[in-house]
This record gives structure tokens, sequence and C-alpha cells, in this order.
């Protein structure tokens, strides 16, 4: 029995890291509530949102003006074909007229019938004119609502050039990080950077070695370290759960699932921070990270 329990304490931790997407989901535009954003990432969703309202706008009201113009071609077409066959009872009026007199009582009825249905017809024609009058109203409505090709294009060359914007200054940032050293020689600067405190530099030189797919389950976990460092307790929290991801067994794994446990007791998400605590202290009851581990749950 106590080795099933054991058992069940080992697997505790990767049991929670697959039930906290929720989580690690900071930094994440993609996610429908994201948190964790930089102040670009911010500005590149709240654009994206823009756009998508633009878009939905724009396919709706699209939708709306083709329903009027199939109505108002099928009115034309009526009033058209209406206004045709009144020319062509006129027409025939006109020469029954000249031969009435011949003709007798019988063309003296076709003749009223005739004018009856001419009668009708004008009146039919009048609707359809009133008709197509309102329809040409609300189409005017509808086209002062519409957001030109031109505004759409100015939205979408801003969002371009904001991300165009962005993408230098990491380059920038990049470069300035030491882009042209080999990967060992980065490295050795990226660590020097962290234990000096001066974690702007470590991140950026981390992002470097991720980018060059250099150790990645590493680079994720100092850039996390990083994060950590500066407060920005979300963004660890993505890229702890990414490096985790990568290798299991790695040496600092205690380290990793403590800190990943207080940045999410930071952002509020306290029953998380309750389970992973837990769960150092079930899978390392006599490291360091434990001892720490039952402190900051009593605080919870």
């Amino acid at each position: 029995m106590r080795l099933a329990l054991q058992l069940s304490l080992l697997a505790l931790p990767f049991t929670l890291f697959a039930g906290e997407p929720s989580a690690f989901g900071a930094g994440d535009l993609d996610s429908a509530n994201p948190y964790g954003l930089t102040k670009a990432e911010k500005k590149i969703l709240e654009n994206n949102n823009k756009l998508k309202k633009t878009d939905r706008k724009i396919n709706s009201t699209k939708s709306e003006l083709q329903s009027l113009r199939e109505r108002v071609d099928g009115l034309q077409s009526v009033l058209e074909s209406t206004a045709l066959k009144s020319q062509q009872n006129k027409v025939i009026l006109h020469d029954l007229s000249k031969s009435r007199e011949d003709e007798g009582a019988s063309t003296q009825e076709r003749l009223v019938k005739l004018e009856t249905e001419i009668a009708t017809n004008n009146a039919n024609i009048l609707q359809l004119k009133t008709a197509l009058e309102e329809l040409s109203k609300l189409m005017d409505e509808q086209s002062a609502m519409y957001a030109t090709q031109e505004e759409v294009n100015a939205l979408v060359a801003d969002v371009n050039a904001f991300k165009a914007l962005v993408a230098s200054e990491l380059k920038k940032k990049s470069k300035s990080s030491g882009s042209t050293k080999s990967s060992g020689d980065l490295a050795t600067l990226a660590k020097k950077q962290y234990d000096k405190k001066q974690y702007d530099k470590a991140l950026n030189s981390y992002k470097e070695l991720v980018n060059r797919k250099y150790k990645p389950a590493y680079g994720h976990y100092m850039i996390a370290q990083c994060y950590f460092a500066k407060k920005n307790y979300g963004k660890a929290i993505a890229h702890y759960k990414e490096s985790a991801s990568r290798y299991k067994k790695a040496s600092y794994m205690p380290t990793l699932m403590l800190r990943t446990a207080y940045s999410m007791s930071k952002v509020g998400e306290t029953s998380s921070a309750k389970k992973f605590y837990n769960a150092v202290i079930a899978k390392y009851p006599n490291s360091v990270e434990a001892e720490k581990a039952e402190r900051y749950l009593g605080q919870l």
C-alpha cells in the first residue's frame, strides 16, 4: 500500500501540468482572455479586434445591399414587363377605336375591358415606383453606413506598419544581444548577464539562443527566470510550461515547479498554486524547494 501511495504521488505533478492550460496560457494572443501581454502585444490584439469588427460590419452590410439589389432588380423587371404590356394595350385600344363603329357591341365590351386593364396596370406601376423609391432610399442609408475600401485599407496599413515597427525593434534587440557570437559564447554571456542581474540583456540573449534552437528547454527556463526576477509572472508561467514540456527530467524541475506555483499565486490562480506546492512537497520531500513550498502554502 505504501508503494502504491508513493507511485501516485510521483505521478501527481505531471497530471497537474496537463490540467493547467489556462494558467500557462499567459502571453497567448489566440487565447479567449489573454493576460501577461506586452504593450506591443496589447496594441496588436486591439488592432486585430478592430479589423475583425470591421470585417463583420462590411460582410453584414454587403449582404444587406446584395439582398436589396436583388429586390430592386426583380421589381424593375416586373415594372418593365407591365409597362410594355400597357403600351401594347394602348396600341390595341387605338386600333380598336378606329373600327369600333363597325364592330358593334362586342367591340365596345372589349374596349371597356382593355380600359379597365390599363387602369389596373397604371395603378400597379405607381405602386412599383413607390416601392422602388423606398428601396433606393434604404440603399442610400445602408451605403452611408458602409465602410469604404479606402478606410479598410488604411486600417490594415496602420496594423502592418505597427507590426513592422515591432519586428524591427525585436530585430535590433536581437542584434544588440550578441547574435554574431557562437551559441556557446552567447550562452556564457547570457549566464553572466543573469548573474549580474542584467535581466533585460539576459532575456535578449536567451531568446536569441531559443531562436537558434540551442538547448531550448533550458533557454525557456532561463527566460522564465528573467521574467520571474522582473515580477512579470504571467510570462514566467508561460515559459516555465514550455521548458517543462520539452524536458520533464531536468535538474532544475524542483525550482521550476516551485516558482510556477509562486507565479500562479501572484496572478490570482490560488487553487492551481496550491496544487503545484503540494506536488513539489510530494515529489521532492527532502528538498529546499519542498521546505519553501510548505511555507508558501501556509501563507495562502
